[in-house]
């Protein structure tokens, strides 16, 4: 079996969607190496303070959470993941900053967050929003919990355009993505509240990051 065969398995086994068991584990370290490219250029859409309150939605193997990390130094970060797998890994990822009360992990589901309205300044999701489950209704949930003035960056690999190849195409329909195109992306931001919106497109990777303000 080949390298990108046996990566192909772990990602089956592991369940992109809701990673569990060991193979979500192996999966989970991966994603943290191989997004970090992607989630740097994405973050760079912020300007920070450092005193920020931060939720990063689907936190996965809690490597964004560890980045924004190093950007808040008298704020509060707190990362949300519907897989049991994916909050453990989180957590051993950012232990030291969970120890000394700068952040916090939860097992939770974008379709009914467990915080107030306007609890955040910033919110980030990175490689998430192909699984939520209903798109439209969550992002409506993401902008409740936005402070008036906060910033919302969804950050994604792919989005529906021409050029995605045939392997890609397959795991869309495998997974089943929701995977937008830019145009449908700015509609439902605008929809779901968020009152500005700007679609950024890294040129030679074709990333997307998609900004909304509340």
């Amino acid at each position: 079996m080949t390298k990108e065969e046996k990566q192909k398995a772990v990602t089956a086994a592991g369940n992109p969607a809701k990673p569990t068991g060991e193979a979500g584990e192996q999966m989970l370290a991966r994603m943290n190496e191989s997004h970090a490219p992607l989630t740097a250029w994405g973050l760079s859409h912020f300007t920070w303070r450092g005193d920020e309150a931060v939720l990063d939605i689907g936190c996965g193997g809690g490597a964004n959470l560890r980045r924004m990390s190093a950007h808040v130094t008298t704020g509060h970060l707190t990362g949300i993941d519907y897989s049991a797998t994916s909050v453990q890994t989180s957590r051993q990822t950012n232990a030291a900053a969970i120890a000394a009360g700068k952040m916090e992990i939860y097992e939770g589901s974008v379709e009914k967050l467990p915080f107030p309205d306007g609890s955040f300044d910033k919110i980030t999701t990175v490689e998430s929003f192909y699984f939520w489950p209903d798109p439209p209704e969550n992002l409506k949930e993401v902008c409740r919990v936005l402070k008036p003035g906060g910033t919302f960056l969804l950050i994604a690999e792919i989005y529906e355009r021409p050029d995605l190849s045939p392997e890609t195409r397959e795991n869309i329909q495998h997974y089943h993505l929701y995977n937008p195109t830019p145009e449908t992306f700015e509609s439902l931001f605008r929809k779901a509240g968020f009152t500005t919106v700007k679609v950024h497109i890294e040129p030679k990777e074709k990333w997307i990051c998609v900004e909304g303000r509340k």
